[in-house]
């Protein structure tokens, strides 16, 4: 007898779960934007640069800016938790219902249970999106925080500020997408992987996403080949062993490989 090897399609992350990740976190980004803007224009007219007050501008603004960063670090810090937890749940469920599809279309009937390799998987999604969470205000906020003592120390006009601030608006909310695409991206591989373990599947096929403006020059002469799920593929672009959707807006996917007879 012979080795037959037999794939099976690559399950791609869900278009529908990194919308949804990634409206959450930009309405909670444009709320604190609209507080920002809010307070930090009042406070600007009533501390006017280019006028002497009895209390220096920039101190009255700072004042109003660590006001502002201890609200908006301490609602994102609160909400952080929620929304890693509802994430991954949902991304596990998303993963599991369509490995089934995907392996019943195959002629192999499963029936997925949670599971410790499975839970700390999820463990780790919910780490690393918290930490990710928890970044956006305390980066914002910095940025702001420059922005609003260099237009002091140079004099601007209110208008001048304003339109800073939203292009840092702006920058915070494309960070905001990157992180909800990566994620997704990585929390699919990551349970795609633990599940096909648990089945006792060693081996997939590499499949280049083919998206992309710059595509990773290594990841696409990867392409079609086999490598060991357990270890992943050592990529030596960045001198270590990934595995497909892992680093920064990658959207390399993986097809199954099972082995049999013939």
């Amino acid at each position: 007898m012979s080795k037959k090897l037999k794939t099976y399609r690559p399950l791609h992350p869900n278009a529908g779960i990194e919308a949804c990740y990634r409206k959450k976190l930009t309405a909670l980004i444009d709320e604190m934007n609209r507080s920002l803007v809010y307070w930090l224009s009042a406070s600007y007219r009533q501390n006017k640069p280019e006028i002497a007050q009895d209390e220096l501008p920039a101190n009255a603004l700072r004042r109003t800016m660590k006001g502002l960063r201890k609200r908006w670090e301490r609602k994102f810090n609160d909400m952080a938790p929620k929304l890693a937890e509802y994430f991954a749940k949902i991304a596990a469920q998303r993963s599991d219902s369509t490995l089934q599809r995907i392996f019943k279309q195959g002629g192999i009937s499963v029936k997925f249970k949670a599971t410790k390799a499975q839970k700390e998987v999820m463990a780790a999604i919910v780490h690393d999106n918290v930490l990710l969470i928890k970044s956006i205000p305390r980066r914002h906020l910095d940025e702001v925080e420059g922005l609003v003592m260099r237009s002091v120390q140079q004099g601007r006009a209110l208008g001048e500020l304003s339109k800073e601030l939203q292009k840092r608006f702006g920058v915070t909310k494309r960070r905001a997408a990157l992180i909800a695409r990566q994620q997704n991206n990585s929390a699919s591989g990551a349970l795609r992987d633990v599940r096909q373990l648990e089945l006792g599947i060693k081996k997939a096929i590499w499949i280049h996403s083919g998206g992309g403006k710059e595509p990773r020059p290594t990841h696409v002469r990867n392409n079609g080949k086999q490598y060991d799920i357990a270890k992943g593929w050592y990529d030596p672009a960045v001198k270590k062993f990934i595995r497909p959707g892992e680093l920064i807006s990658c959207r390399c996917v993986s097809r199954p490989v099972i082995e049999g007879f013939s």
